[in-house]
């Protein structure tokens, strides 16, 4: 008897392509679009109790940002059976008494530069003087608009507007990083045991983790980079005839803290100073020149090939941060604006219904 059903054609070459290509396709993801929208009136409401509670905020989140900081010492001292709180003392003092010894060091050379600037202005007029109308024509047009006859002084009134609130919650900060530093995991511990299902209790232990480790080691490598790049300014700088290696080491190793405005600013600080110091006019330019090769040696290859592979952040959304903070909070909130910036990405990518923000946030 014959068999009258139809043969299935065996599959063409373009029906393989097309089937593998299904397969590979990555799911679709699924956005939440209430979830969304209400994340992001969350973060304007944040980022506007931020700027109106700066006087409060601003303290807790730097002992917070310390905290993850100082957290792998911490591990070290507890190694070796440390208690806590005295462990949390030790840091803090090691930390703070780094801070005073260099401002003792670096206020000698910086207030007989500043001793130098009365003198100096002519010789410095006298060099630029191929600048004086393009700057006579900013100045009438600064002016004209309303702004102070000296230029000066208001941008220095802008650069340390919001460092007034730091320098305010000092004792704020050094408090409350003491009790974080002294609580460990208690506040995650608590979190956990609040949380009513088992998914959610692995998330939180494993979202905390996740910000822990990635938020320390981005933080010491940040500031190993930066002491090497204000070992090698310093060393630079007093090579070419600035003098005093530790005031322009410590004052690259700040700088470098805040991406891309701070080198700016160095490059604009070098430049003067070398304007000042050097007589050629030429040559004053090449500290600024060396400055701004270390920094892209630094910046551009050593930096992102360690961190690369755990922060790719959106330049752009940097750049926007950066702005931000620095308008809200002045200098410390520009220093703190990558780290708050990355720890957002990180609860992000943790969360699942956030992961899209997550996306949105990734270089």
């Amino acid at each position: 008897m014959q068999d009258h059903s139809l043969s299935t054609p065996p599959p063409t070459l373009k029906q393989d392509v097309v089937a593998d290509e299904v397969e590979r396709e990555p799911p679709s993801r699924k956005v939440d679009a209430k979830l969304v929208v209400l994340a992001c009136l969350l973060v304007l409401a944040s980022l506007t109790a931020a700027y109106l509670a700066s006087a409060i905020l601003l303290p807790l989140v730097l002992a917070f940002v310390l905290k993850l900081l100082f957290q792998p010492a911490m591990r070290q001292l507890e190694r070796i059976s440390v208690p806590r709180g005295l462990a949390a003392l030790l840091v803090i003092l090691a930390f703070f008494g780094l801070i005073v010894g260099l401002g003792a060091a670096v206020s000698g050379p910086a207030a007989e530069w500043a001793g130098r600037l009365p003198q100096g202005l002519p010789r410095l007029e006298e060099k630029l003087h191929f600048l004086s109308r393009p700057i006579q024509t900013f100045q009438n047009f600064m002016r004209q608009m309303g702004a102070s006859s000296d230029p000066g002084i208001d941008f220095l009134g802008t650069l340390f507007q919001g460092t007034q609130h730091f320098a305010s919650g000092f004792f704020e900060t050094v408090l409350i990083l003491f009790f974080l530093l002294m609580s460990g995991d208690t506040f995650l511990r608590r979190t956990v045991e609040i949380l009513p299902r088992f998914s959610d209790k692995r998330q939180a232990v494993e979202l905390s983790q996740q910000i822990e480790q990635n938020i320390s080691i981005y933080l010491v490598t940040i500031t190993f980079m930066n002491t090497l790049v204000g070992l090698a300014t310093g060393l630079t700088m007093w090579a070419t005839g600035l003098g005093d290696p530790v005031l322009w080491g410590v004052m690259a190793f700040i700088l470098n803290y805040v991406p891309i405005m701070g080198p700016v600013a160095g490059v604009a600080i070098f430049t003067f100073a070398g304007l000042l110091t050097i007589e050629d006019t030429v040559m004053a330019f090449l500290p600024a020149g060396l400055y701004l090769v270390i920094h892209l040696i630094e910046g551009e290859i050593v930096t992102p090939m360690l961190l690369a592979k755990r922060f790719t952040l959106n330049p752009v959304l940097v750049i926007l941060s950066l702005i931000f903070w620095f308008w809200a909070w002045g200098v410390a909130g520009a220093i703190l604006a990558v780290p708050m910036l990355a720890i957002f990405k990180i609860v992000c990518d943790g969360i699942k219904p956030l992961h899209p923000i997550g996306h949105f946030l990734e270089g």
